[in-house]
């Protein structure tokens, strides 16, 4: 019998008796935590309802904390360990059935599972016929199947549970990854039927939303990682993925944000950032206390760069507070043509201003501009205190000594006559603590400087992504032409156009870069330009560009793609290179990478070419160990696992 352990079990009913009370207020999550009830509270169509809303408290996990980064990005070419180690064995691949974090999938997404069951099984018997019955139906498929997907992907074949848990129960088999996908596309087709074309309310599903996970469900069941069982579905998966993406992207209303920017131009809770066409799944959050989950949206702490305490700075909210856990890769930098794409600038931070005047530092003898400078500050509060020249390795321009003419900090990447940055330890001033970092998720909205709190909505889902998917499934089935037009569609968004200023910049949390009382800062951070110029030594132009690729050999033949460093040499083997490189252009960041690099079974050859600290082993990383508090509780027969039957269960090789 397929049961859970009694660990386990406990989570799943605390998370399914928590009811939640939606407000008035613009988003649906906006809520108030009411007295918890019973489970036959769940027997009535009010008591569906409110149980519906807690369900969507599970889309929050992946942003929740460390875990989302360290089993989504850690560990792949895009980043690399920073400045801080917490999470580290994610990146080495040293992780093992007790690490940090390695139940934390898994016992999120079996309470969203059990949840999920609950309203699948109550909502037939208990909602009145044609008053929202289908949409609570169709929300509960779609958070098993998504919950699956999470699992499946992570751990392989998992236990396969879809009726809900009533008593404690100990015994259980795993179930086979062909049968979890089996599943997983069941339900994701039921609530693509079901689902409302327009959600009831925002950040709610709707139909769109199951079009698109069950194209990438489709797609991630033909990809190399199930090449041992998947031959005779592969061509029909492959074709399912063309028509659900391309029908979400020519049937649902939806539409790409005008400008890259767009996208992460945040200007507090619920703001029209957060409402954008593109977006077709996001996890809400935001600044009510009464409705706030122990942790927030915590992943504008990650990605930055140390910026504390260096010359001219303190930390303050719009820098935000700067754990540093992931570095960003040379391979994340390089993958862009960063003169012409825009997705680079409008991803990375590249300009910090000045926000403590009284640490900034004073012109000498030797590099003051005229005699009357010296021993005056170097800028002022507001101006640029540190700028990361990203440039590429045969620039001429800078060396340890001509740096200290500019008014502000230089963090070179790479110095005249030198062919190395990182991992060396402040080579040019980058540093595994000091680097350009991903500003996607920069959160201004914080109430204080040392929150971890993020109020900002956390994608989950959005049309570029469905672009990406309809030309992968094209090209996988060898038409390259069809793929390129999707692929083209994005990177037209990408290039700059005539009149755009490539020196702007967008951060997060624009409406609050100011002297708020918070701010213990007298300036802000904030900068609103990047280095394009330093960075690329061109004249100003506003020029427009095109990243526009006009045949198929102008992607085959890209100085881009590193075809050479992945000992790359077929078609269909670029194909699968250009794009994952593409949906890094892309999706950078987006807690997407690990699964991409899994399925792909890329991942070992694409860390070792540009993550040297990452150690992945062919014969055991593609999936995680299962979690050992989940073995201790098994049962067999009303008995403990002995070691050798948990070794069994255990995934090959942990």
């Amino acid at each position: 019998m397929t049961t859970f352990h009694k660990g386990l079990y406990k989570w799943l009913i605390a998370a399914s008796s928590v009811a939640l009370l939606p407000s008035c207020s613009k988003s649906f999550l906006h809520e108030e935590q009411i007295t918890s009830v019973t489970s036959d509270e769940y027997k009535t169509q009010d008591g569906i309802d409110k149980l519906v809303i807690g369900m969507y408290l599970s889309y929050r996990y992946p942003f929740n904390s460390e875990w989302g980064y360290g089993s989504l990005n850690f560990g792949t070419d895009e980043f690399a360990v920073g400045g801080a180690v917490t999470v580290e064995p994610w990146n080495t691949y040293s992780i093992n059935s007790q690490s940090i974090y390695i139940n934390s999938t898994w016992d999120a997404m079996y309470s969203a599972i059990n949840t999920a069951n609950i309203v699948i099984q109550n909502t037939p018997v208990y909602y009145t016929p044609g008053t929202g019955a289908d949409t609570r139906l169709g929300e509960g498929y779609f958070t098993r199947a998504w919950a699956y997907f999470n699992l499946v992907t992570q751990y392989g074949g998992v236990p396969l549970k879809l009726t809900p848990s009533t008593t404690v129960e100990y015994e259980f088999t795993r179930a086979a990854a062909k049968d979890i996908y089996a599943q997983i596309i069941s339900d994701f087709t039921k609530a693509y039927e079901v689902l409302p074309k327009t959600a009831e309310a925002n950040g709610r599903i709707t139909k769109w939303a199951a079009g698109h996970f069950l194209a990438k469900a489709y797609l991630t069941r033909a990809s190399e990682l199930y090449d041992d069982w998947n031959s005779a579905t592969k061509q029909d998966d492959l074709n399912k993925a063309v028509t659900y993406s391309t029908d979400v992207i020519s049937n649902s209303g939806r539409s790409l944000a005008p400008n890259f920017s767009d996208l992460w131009n945040y200007t507090g809770p619920d703001g029209a950032n957060e409402s954008l066409s593109e977006v077709l799944l996001a996890a809400q959050f935001n600044d009510n206390l009464n409705g706030r989950d122990r942790y927030g949206n915590q992943m504008h702490l990650f990605f930055l760069s140390v910026y504390q305490g260096s010359d001219g700075m303190v930390r303050d909210i719009p820098g935000g507070r700067e754990y540093s856990r992931l570095r960003t890769t040379d391979y994340l930098i390089d993958i862009y043509d960063r003169q012409n794409d825009s997705r680079f600038w409008k991803s990375f931070r590249t300009v910090i201003n000045a926000n403590n005047p009284a640490s900034i530092p004073k012109w000498t003898d030797t590099y003051a501009p005229s005699p009357e400078l010296v021993g005056t500050p170097k800028y002022a509060g507001n101006e640029p205190a540190w700028k990361y020249i990203v440039n590429d390795a045969g620039d001429t321009r800078f060396t340890a000594d001509n740096i200290g003419y500019n008014s502000a900090q230089l963090k070179v990447r790479y110095y005249s006559g030198e062919s190395a940055n990182y991992p060396a330890v402040n080579h040019g001033g980058y540093s595994a603590a000091v680097f350009p970092a991903l500003s996607k998720f920069t959160d201004g909205s914080r109430e204080t400087v040392a929150s971890t709190f993020g109020n900002r909505d956390g994608i989950l889902a959005r049309l570029g992504e469905t672009y990406l998917i309809a030309a992968e499934a094209y090209g996988r089935l060898g038409n390259y032409n069809t793929a390129l037009t999707y692929i083209n569609t994005l990177r037209d968004r990408a290039a700059y156009k005539a009149g755009e200023d490539r020196s702007a910049y967008v951060d997060g949390g624009v409406s609050y870069k100011n002297n708020s009382v918070a701010n213990t800062a007298q300036y802000t951070t904030y900068s609103n330009k990047n280095s394009y110029y330093e960075s690329n030594d061109i004249e100003v132009s506003t020029a427009a560009t095109s990243l526009h690729l006009n045949s198929v050999n102008d992607m085959f033949n890209s100085k881009y793609e590193f075809y050479d460093k992945l000992t790359s040499s077929s078609d269909a083997d670029k194909f699968i290179q250009f794009i994952l490189n593409e949906r890094s252009r892309e999706l950078a960041g987006e807690l997407l990478r690990w699964q991409d690099l899994a399925r792909t079974k890329t991942l070992v050859k694409r860390a070792k070419a540009f993550n040297d600290t990452a150690l992945p082993l062919e014969s055991k990383n593609y999936v995680r160990p299962i979690p050992q508090t989940f073995l201790d509780m098994v049962q067999l027969n009303g008995k403990s696992l002995t070691n050798e039957q948990k070794q069994a269960m255990q995934n090959p090789n942990y």
